[in-house]
């Protein structure tokens, strides 16, 4: 499975899903089941490299912003949502976390930001498929710690001169 295709299955289940993180995963665990079991591996181990690039402090603080407060177990789901959105969100975001107030159209922090099912899609239909838990991706472990500078998350003068334009969207 290349880029492309991962990105496809992405598009596809959150377009049908009508954009419900908890209904994106359920399609897309039912769409990787379609598939033959490399293939949900080569799926997984897309899906873990990108929330390894996303473990960033500045994408972290726009994770803060957003819903006003993220601890670690809720910024990995953020990290999750976050490839939910698909290819053009996702690396907006690795490229100017600042600019997902521009490119989230709308924004329910009851229903978005989180989705931590998403994140073991592809574990769940390799089981279906293999009747045995997912393997070893053989990928290099996360980071230990974010990477990049660390914030001041209790510092509502740095997120807001760090976040501008999120910060005058959604907390200001």
């Amino acid at each position: 499975m290349d880029e492309t295709e991962f990105w496809g299955l992405v598009d596809s289940a959150r377009e049908v899903a009508d954009g419900d993180p908890e209904d994106q995963s359920d399609l897309l665990v039912d769409q990787l089941s379609q598939l033959d079991p490399d293939a949900v591996l080569d799926f997984a181990r897309h899906f873990e490299a990108r929330s390894n690039r996303a473990y960033r402090w500045d994408v972290w603080g726009a994770a803060w912003v957003l819903l006003g407060g993220v601890s670690d177990d809720a910024f990995e789901a953020f990290r999750f949502w976050l490839i939910g959105q698909g290819r053009e969100i996702f690396e907006g975001a690795l490229h100017d976390p600042d600019a997902l107030a521009d490119l989230l159209e709308d924004f329910d922090e009851q229903v978005d930001g989180d989705c931590e099912d998403l994140g073991y899609a592809a574990d769940e239909a390799y089981e279906r498929l293999t009747g045995a838990p997912l393997p070893d991706l053989g990928l290099a472990p996360a980071p230990r710690e974010p990477i990049g500078e660390p914030l001041d998350f209790e510092s509502e003068a740095v997120l807001a001169e760090r976040y501008p334009r999120l910060w005058e969207r959604f907390r200001g």
